[in-house]
């Protein structure tokens, strides 16, 4: 089957909702494509960002913050289209599948330059594939390749994990076959997350892109992913400034897409989000991510641009069976969630569209079971299940992560706060950790050191694999499902849906899942789900709010 601009993508509903969605709730936001009329040349956008990137190497990237940034750098083979969770080529043009499905073959643009101006072509997509493929040592752990663990499985030198990368060939310069081991219902679509962008081959050879050394629990990078990152974007790497906590990307000018208006953008990194209001207010920054939902009517008074994006992500609590053997208890995790007034946390804490989550995806995604009801808030029941299991003086390790602010987690602090309290009450006793959300938190959970975490997910695509399969389709994942012997079935069971070729079994195994997952297994409880929102000054044109929180600058102008 052929895939081109025009092609639809197999989950039509998600599409409807999320395309019709953006657009609607968008209200005053500025969200028309820039296509190269209206709109001044020149001047620098100034985005103020929640927290500091990792790095700026996609392959290694696994937070929002560090994506956002990548994002206006790199393209992969194939994108979004803007506004919704519609795969499109990008610099591919078309794609084509083998009848089984396990052979891809990519007909690529030509004349595009990576930023060192070499060639990008076949040979250049297949050293790609071949590098995130051989990764070795520190380069393989989890907290360095999560999104090739968590979509493609193994290594070359894995053999114990194997991986759904067969092999790449250049069949000329402008096609390139990728073979897969198995078939699966995410692909091409995987190939448009921002960690599967194509970076140039000789600027990773020059700069030692794969060198990644393990020190203690953190990791060191090379110089590729400190200081020059080299896509085919619309902008190019230009500085970490972090003295004063700004990232700067310039326009690309050799740029083979529509032409780039702004000169400049500007990452201007300020964790508080009162400080980010405050400095959009007094004209420092022309926007931010993620703005208090107390303040959206405000803002909107104020002349600003509020675009409130679809609830397509999943807050959660997480649970980290590793450590303490009484979380291994289905009956302890039971506990836990009869004691989280999920309910009332909606009401008081998230903005509003806000919905208690019943599994760990939106109803908006093919395989939601919508028989799964809420259990709702029952203190009384959480102690009298904690002394079933012998677990009544319970003390767990809490994580909760600072500077930063996500779309299913606006404010980490009172979240931690109304669900610590919650716990309390029901009798558990809380030691509590927090730390910089890209300075110890996320590198903690992948090293499963807390009992305890808040995380959430925003959907990379609309499949059903996209999320349960992420957080579960392993057993070496950040809630150790392998310590129960369920872990493996859940992952077995994962396995089978995704390469289910006809979507309404796939769908239905999906659903099954959910309701063995929220019934059986609960390896973590899942909250909530948010419509989070993207406040611009009224003068920035051109930039699409995205279900995906997917938006690209390089069709934005200012003034």
């Amino acid at each position: 089957m052929v895939h081109s601009v025009t092609a639809r993508r197999r989950w039509v509903a998600v599409i409807g909702f999320l395309s019709v969605s953006a657009l609607a709730l968008s209200g005053c936001a500025t969200s028309q494509r820039d296509s190269g009329g209206g709109g001044k040349e020149g001047g620098t956008l100034t985005f103020g960002a929640a927290g500091a990137p990792k790095l700026f190497d996609p392959f290694y990237a696994t937070d929002g913050e560090t994506f956002r940034v990548s994002r206006q750098m790199f393209e992969g083979l194939v994108g979004f289209k803007p506004g919704t969770a519609e795969v499109e080529p990008a610099l591919a043009t078309k794609y084509e599948s083998s009848a089984d499905g396990k052979t891809w073959t990519f007909t690529l643009k030509e004349g595009v330059k990576f930023h060192d101006g070499t060639d990008f072509n076949a040979e250049a997509v297949c050293f790609n594939f071949n590098r995130w493929y051989n990764q070795k040592g520190a380069g393989q752990s989890d907290a360095v390749s999560q999104y090739w663990l968590d979509n493609f499985g193994g290594f070359a030198t894995t053999p114990d994990k194997p991986s759904l990368f067969k092999a790449c060939s250049a069949k000329d310069a402008k096609t390139a076959v990728v073979e897969l081991n198995e078939v699966t219902s995410q692909f091409p679509s995987v190939l448009g997350f921002t960690s599967f962008s194509i970076s140039s081959p000789e600027a990773l050879k020059k700069y030692d892109a794969d060198n990644v050394v393990a020190a203690g629990d953190a990791f060191t990078y090379p110089a590729y992913a400190t200081e020059h990152p080299t896509g085919t974007g619309p902008f190019k790497f230009g500085k970490y400034d972090k003295a004063n906590n700004t990232v700067e990307l310039v326009k690309n000018d050799a740029y083979h897409g529509t032409k780039v208006k702004l000169d400049k953008i500007v990452f201007k990194i300020i964790p508080d989000e009162t400080a980010r209001k405050q400095a959009l207010k007094a004209g420092d920054i022309d926007g931010y991510d993620l703005p208090n939902a107390a303040d959206w009517s405000g803002l909107k008074t104020d002349g600003f641009n509020v675009a409130i994006r679809p609830a397509f992500n999943v807050f959660y609590l997480g649970i980290n069976q590793k450590n303490n053997p009484k979380l291994a208890d289905l009956k302890v995790r039971q506990a836990l969630m009869y004691a989280i007034n999920r309910e009332q946390l909606v009401k008081s804490q998230l903005p509003e569209g806000a919905k208690v989550a019943t599994q760990f995806m939106p109803d908006t995604v093919n395989g939601y079971n919508k028989d799964i009801k809420a259990v709702g808030y029952d203190a009384a029941k959480a102690k009298s299940l904690l002394a079933e299991a012998g677990a009544s003086d319970l003390t767990l390790k809490f994580y909760w992560p600072s500077e930063v602010t996500r779309p299913y987690m606006p404010s980490p602090k009172d979240l931690f706060g109304a669900i610590s309290g919650d716990l309390q009450a029901a009798g558990i006793k809380i030691e509590v950790v927090t730390k910089p959300w890209n300075g110890g938190y996320l590198t903690d959970v992948d090293n499963s050191i807390p009992d305890l975490f808040l995380l959430g997910w925003t959907g990379d695509n609309g499949t059903a694999h996209n999320w349960v399969g992420t957080f579960f389709g392993r057993t070496d994942n950040r809630f150790n499902t392998g310590v129960s012997p369920w872990g493996a079935s859940l992952k077995d069971a994962l396995a089978k849906a995704n390469a289910e070729p006809d979507e309404g079994k796939r769908t239905k195994l999906y659903e099954e899942i959910n309701k063995k997952i929220m019934d059986e297994y609960l390896p973590a409880i899942p909250i909530s789900h948010s419509p989070p929102a993207l406040v611009l000054k009224s003068d920035i044109k051109g930039v699409v709010p995205s279900p995906l929180t997917d938006e690209k600058f390089g069709s934005a102008s200012k003034g």
